[in-house]
């Protein structure tokens, strides 16, 4: 026991030292992580024998859980609302039209079954954004047009899409004539929406209205909502991973007390279940396998990238008339990563017969897209002229903080003030407002969200756009 907690303290440190001098060059941790995985694992000089798909899936799920919610809490919906219609078509409809064209590919080229040719569409059809924004965030690079918040909405909410046509598929597979597809798609999506809705709203009033006294239960309180609402949503058939970024979207966005916190906690609580898949990922690959795969696998990769990525963003993105430079480079930032990997490992637990090495297939697109679409990232925004000098990237996440919030003020709370007599929480304060101290008489109050601010009180508040207090 003392020598695998040993182990796993090591590669963290390891992981977390390579990643820290790796990010600098607009390395991706799925590349980073995975590689680790790979050097330890059989094939490589760590010698680590682990091929249990089934544990694999156990465990890249748990960690998709917290990926998932973690995406959807740290969207700022304010700044990606002007194009979520954009964003969700792209994440169901070009999901779609990438699955599709894809698993025909595979079929009339690579001569796969219908069937099997239509599994791998499925599972590789969804984008990665963590590769994305690590590459964007390494170079602080952000995008004109919206850009960023699009490719952000996009890629945190098409895996749930991707997770369903594989599903779908799966039970083409099995012939499987007692299940109804309609109803698989029917309780997937409604249930995956409802259970995702009513915790999120429950999950909300709780957190707005009960203090739970010790501040360390808040982050135990909102993991629990994550797991729950993957669990239930999954026990009566919906989408679990649609469900669990619903929440955090919702939880996100919604305003109460220790949300600064939790958006520090659940950002380490990602990067500790990203480090844990993509290790997983590695660790369950073997490296010898992929030269008997190369080829098929690089034609699918390219044909992605050339191909299907494109044909679904110009037919959904014309509609916009959003300008050719955008979409080529939408095109081109649709990078496959972790989750279709974990698709494709749900897939040879599913009991049915897959002639093709997809655990391996899947695996060569992701490190192809990664490492070769990857880098060309900041070189193609540049050269479209689509890079925003002026706001950084972070700007479109809920953990951004303005680094210049040195202004200062003093507020004298009047009877007639629209904050007078309510809490912190309950006075709807703007978020580039941030309230200091109160004074009140002779003492100093620490503010609190529940602190109530009562007439008299002077309010010294900091924040780059102070013209946002209201005035009586």
């Amino acid at each position: 026991m003392i020598e695998f907690m040993l182990a796993i303290g090591v590669i963290l440190l390891v992981a977390v030292s390579s990643s820290k001098l790796l990010y600098r060059f607009g390395i991706p941790t799925l590349l980073i992580f995975m590689v680790l995985g790979m050097l330890l694992g059989s094939d490589g000089p760590g010698g680590i024998a682990f091929s249990n798909y089934e544990v694999a899936r156990k465990i890249c799920s748990f960690a998709l859980v917290f990926i998932m919610f973690y995406g959807g809490f740290s969207t700022n919906w304010k700044i990606a609302k002007p194009v979520a219609v954009r964003s969700i078509l792209m994440s169901t409809l070009g999901v779609v039209i990438t699955a599709i064209t894809t698993g025909l590919f595979c079929h009339l080229v690579l001569k796969t079954t219908l069937l099997e040719g239509l599994l791998i569409g499925s599972v590789i059809a969804s984008t990665d954004a963590a590769s994305v924004f690590a590459i964007l965030r390494s170079r602080k690079l952000n995008l004109k047009g919206g850009l960023a918040s699009l490719l952000e909405i996009e890629s945190g909410s098409n895996d749930p899409v991707a997770y369903m046509l594989t599903i779908v598929t799966l039970t083409l597979m099995s012939n499987d004539t007692e299940t109804s597809l309609g109803l698989v798609l029917l309780y997937q999506i409604v249930f995956g929406i409802l259970v995702g809705f009513v915790l999120a709203k429950l999950s909300g009033f709780v957190l707005k209205r009960v203090n739970l006294e010790i501040d360390g239960l808040y982050p135990i309180f909102v993991t629990a909502i994550a797991i729950v609402a993957y669990a239930f949503s999954e026990t009566i058939g919906g989408n679990g991973y649609l469900c669990v970024y619903i929440v955090g979207i919702y939880l996100g966005n919604t305003r109460f007390i220790h949300k600064r916190s939790l958006v520090h906690f659940f950002d380490g609580i990602s990067w500790l279940m990203q480090i844990l898949l993509f290790f997983t990922l590695g660790l369950l690959s073997f490296p010898s396998h992929l030269p008997k795969i190369a080829l098929s696998a690089c034609a699918i990769a390219i044909f992605i990238l050339l191909v299907a990525r494109p044909l679904a963003t110009f037919l959904i993105l014309s509609w916009f008339k959003t300008p050719i430079k955008q979409q080529l480079f939408v095109s081109w930032v649709g990078l496959r990563g972790a989750a279709s990997i974990v698709f494709a490992i749900y897939a040879l637990t599913y009991n049915v017969a897959i002639k093709n090495d997809i655990f391996h297939i899947v695996f060569f697109v992701s490190l192809f897209s990664v490492s070769i679409q990857g880098s060309f990232i900041p070189l193609i925004a540049r050269k479209l002229n689509l890079v925003e000098e002026e706001s950084p990237v972070a700007k479109t996440f809920n953990d951004y903080q303005e680094e210049n919030s040195t202004q200062l003020v003093e507020l004298t709370i009047q009877d007639d003030n629209p904050w007078a007599n309510k809490s912190i929480m309950e006075a709807d304060i703007p978020e580039e407002i941030l309230v200091v101290m109160i004074k009140r008489k002779q003492e100093v109050v620490v503010p609190k969200g529940s602190t109530m601010m009562k007439p008299g009180d002077i309010l010294v508040l900091s924040g780059n756009d102070l013209d946002l207090i209201p005035r009586p």
